[in-house]
C-alpha cells in the first residue's frame, strides 16, 4: 500500500513537473509577444506616425496571464521569498504543525480567489474590453486558473507530508533572496 501511494506520489511529481516547463514556454511565448507587441508600437508611432491598436491591451492581459503562471511554478519549487526565523528553530514536530498550517491557509485563500475569480468571470462574460472587445472574462478567468491549480499543487505537498516524503529542509516554505 506504502509502495503504491509512494508511486502515485511519484507520477504526480512528474506531471507537475512536465506541466511547469508547458508553463514556462508559455511564459516565455507571452514575454516576447509583449515585447514585440510593445516595441512594435513604439516603433510605428514615432517612425510612422501609425500604431498597433490592441498592443497596450493585449500586452496588459498576456501580463495578468504571465503574473499568474510565474507565481504558480514558483510556489511548485518553492521559490517564494519569505522568513524563516521562527520555524527553523522549532523542532520537527513544530515545523510539520507550521507547515500544516501554512498550507491550510493557502487552500483557503485559493478557495477564496477561486470563488471571486469565478464570480467575476460569469459577471463580466458579456462585457467586452475597450479596444479588442474580447470579453473581459478571460481576464479574469487567469485567477480562476490560478486558484484551482495552486489549490492542487499545495494539496499535493500536504499529501507528500502525510505520507513522509518531505525532508526536513523542505518543511520551511521560505527562499531567501541568495538562493539558497
Amino acid at each position: 500500500m506504502a509502495a503504491d501511494a509512494q508511486r502515485k506520489v511519484g507520477l504526480v511529481d512528474a506531471f507537475l513537473d512536465r506541466y511547469c516547463k508547458v508553463l514556462e514556454a508559455f511564459i516565455a511565448a507571452c514575454l516576447v509577444a509583449m515585447v514585440l507587441l510593445v516595441f512594435g508600437n513604439v516603433v510605428l508611432r514615432y517612425g510612422f506616425n501609425s500604431g498597433i491598436t490592441v498592443s497596450e491591451e493585449l500586452s496588459r492581459w498576456l501580463f495578468v496571464w504571465m503574473t499568474y503562471l510565474g507565481a504558480l511554478i514558483a510556489l511548485r519549487n518553492r521559490a517564494h521569498l519569505g522568513t524563516d526565523a521562527l520555524v527553523s528553530r522549532l523542532p520537527l514536530a513544530g515545523r510539520k504543525l507550521c507547515f500544516v498550517v501554512a498550507h491550510l491557509l493557502m487552500l483557503a485563500v485559493c478557495w477564496l480567489m477561486l470563488v471571486g475569480g469565478w464570480k467575476q468571470t460569469v459577471i463580466n462574460a458579456r462585457t467586452t474590453s475597450a479596444v479588442m472587445e474580447a470579453p473581459l472574462a478571460w481576464l479574469y478567468a487567469s485567477g480562476v486558473v490560478f486558484a484551482l491549480l495552486a489549490a492542487i499543487v499545495i494539496a499535493h505537498q500536504l499529501w507528500q507530508l502525510v505520507t513522509g516524503r518531505p525532508a526536513a529542509a523542505d518543511l520551511i516554505g521560505a527562499t531567501d533572496s541568495e538562493g539558497r
